[in-house]
């Protein structure tokens, strides 16, 4: 993975000490809340209902057991013992002190971390595969390009101040495991028939107020234009993307009222003028980073049947391995070796994505001991151990459920993705985690999970989408009609390649319904679903109009009920 030299620890040791004196200066109250608001923003720092929130960077979702152990450190000293991962491969603290704030950069920076970029108008954090690197199905790594294009983008002053929030996705692999489609800008890296290394660009996606898939507007880009190009993009995004209207800000809204094809024009006119500039990559630049990228130390194992690997078990552990088998563990590009998720989703013990003191510490050793130290955070709110012997992953198995992160649920109904939601950020109209838990209690059994198979479940305390609801199979938001909490649905949604954007089903439901909606729901999929028939195609194939029959035939009558299904969907 990639190491800071010079300039990246100066960089961010300067960071810490400029916050520093500009947290003293807010506590002494020379600098008002209004002029500190932009200042702690630019340093991942919220101010949430009950506490400050700081958002931690880890580029494409890449860290080490080091670092991990420090992120455990900073949630036992200046957090309530836990760190929650997010849908952008980031984790979040949620119960900080302003006084503490800079303690806890300076303490990052120690482990090459920090939180520049992970708030504010600006070229947020860039996600990536989190199998990159290891995945079976990989076309090219992307790890070096998202390297280059977090360098590029720090602190770029020409795009520190866009009309709204940027998110970089990129992908190199033949699923597509980043959500591609619902970022600003999501590349896709192919290699031509040359092997030569390009780009596709698609522009526009995103969910929250109004969810739209991204258009294409660029093929087979070199990989050396990235800068200039998207560059370009973003200059046009820059002049022309509506600044007097918070919710009509996003790329999305320009590249749909433009047309795909007249941005693309523009882009494609802007970046004329820059392309032959100094502004793209070069070749050293490539090998300077590339480098810390190699591959570890793999042995020379044989690649072990599925047979082979099951009879490490023990008779009485067999039906409960092969299950996490299944579930957790994928392929991988070196023979001998194996891909390890572990669950951050424990049925209720604890919320989607959190994981606590003591879990961080088990699990960077359980990096350090079958992972050549290295993890990934993933999209969907777990962790991975990209680098596992398949000789070793029983071992591992053993040593995760102590942990309580061996659950066999990714891909299940109970992989919730979820945000924190009202029980502590300020902008939620509604509790996202309560929900979470409810759905879990209510589908506990790993039976009938593994019978149902494959199935998303994203759920969103507010309209902003921190949850991904619109691209769950089933989707939950929470909104707010006179001072209460209600959820509303929506089906069909889905990532990878064949994304899509959920439909509301109807009205909302009150919280305490929602178990039994969601009951409701799943029947009917049991109930009509064809061989082998997953819920999404059982959903394309049946339509709507059953499930949500279902979803409302015990509905409590509502005294104020909502007449408008799309809240502004």
């Amino acid at each position: 993975m990639y190491k800071y030299d010079h300039i990246d620890q100066t960089l961010v040791n300067q960071r810490v000490a400029q916050f520093r004196d500009q947290v003293s200066r807010r506590l002494d109250g020379s600098l008002a809340e209004e002029e500190f608001r932009p200042l702690r923003l630019q340093n991942g720092l919220y101010h949430q209902r009950h506490a400050y929130m700081l958002r931690v960077a880890i580029p494409y979702g890449l860290f080490n057991s080091k670092q991990l152990r420090m992120m455990a450190t900073i949630a036992d000293k200046y957090d309530r013992g836990y760190g929650h991962f997010t849908t952008r491969q980031n984790i979040q603290y949620n119960w900080l002190t302003l006084e503490d704030s800079p303690r806890v950069l300076a303490d990052l920076a120690t482990v090459e971390m920090h939180a520049i970029q992970t708030s504010g108008n600006c070229i947020r954090n860039i996600t990536s595969d989190a199998f990159a690197g290891v995945a079976a199905d990989e076309y090219v790594d992307p790890r070096p390009v998202c390297e280059l294009l977090r360098q590029w983008s720090t602190l770029h002053p020409e795009f520190a101040h866009l009309p709204r929030k940027f998110k970089f996705a990129v992908n190199g692999a033949k699923e597509d495991r980043t959500v591609l489609l619902c970022h600003d800008v999501g590349i896709e890296l192919k290699k031509n028939a040359q092997g030569e290394l390009i780009a596709a660009i698609y522009a526009g996606g995103g969910m929250g107020r109004t969810p739209i898939l991204g258009s294409l507007i660029k093929q087979e880009l070199p990989w050396q234009a990235l800068p200039s190009y998207l560059t370009a993009l973003l200059r046009v995004y820059n002049r022309f993307g509506r600044r007097d209207n918070l919710y009509k800000a996003r790329i999305k809204i320009l590249v749909k009222a433009l047309g795909p094809e007249e941005f693309a024009r523009q882009v494609e006119g802007e970046w004329l003028h820059i392309q032959k500039s100094d502004d793209n990559f070069t070749q050293a630049e490539w090998d300077r980073v590339a480098k810390h990228f190699t591959k570890p130390a793999y042995k020379s194992l044989p690649a072990l049947t599925a047979e082979q690997v099951l009879a490490l078990a023990p008779e009485i552990d067999k039906l409960a391995f092969t299950r996490w088998l299944e579930r957790n563990v994928s392929a991988h590009q070196v023979p001998g070796y194996a891909i390890v998720t572990l669950s951050l989703k424990p049925h209720v013990v604890a919320a989607p994505g959190d994981a606590s003191t003591a879990q961080m510490n088990a699990i960077a050793d359980l990096a350090d001991q079958y992972s050549f130290g290295e993890l990934r955070a993933t999209h969907e709110q777990n962790l991975v151990l990209a680098d596992v012997e398949q000789a070793k992953l029983f071992e591992l198995w053993q040593a995760a459920k102590k942990q309580n992160v061996a659950l066999p649920n990714v891909g299940l109904l109970t992989d919730i993705i979820a945000c924190p939601g009202g029980d502590f950020c300020s902008l939620a109209n509604a509790k996202s985690l309560p929900i979470a838990k409810a759905i879990q209690e209510r589908f506990d059994d790993l039976d009938y999970l593994f019978d149902l198979g494959d199935i998303s479940l994203n759920i969103s305390g507010c309209i902003n989408s921190c949850g991904h609801h619109h691209v769950g199979n089933i989707g939950v938001l929470g909104v707010d009609k006179d001072g209460e909490e209600w959820y509303q649905i929506t089906l069909g949604g889905e990532q990878g390649n064949d994304a899509a954007i959920g439909k509301v089903i109807g009205p909302s439901f009150y919280a305490d319904e929602i178990p039994d909606v969601m009951t409701n729901i799943i029947n009917t999929y049991v109930e009509h679903r064809a061989d082998n028939e997953s819920f999404i195609q059982a959903y394309k194939r049946l339509g709507v109009a059953p499930f949500k029959e279902a979803a409302y035939k015990n509905a409590k009558k509502k005294d104020k009920a909502d007449a408008k299904a799309g809240v502004d969907a």
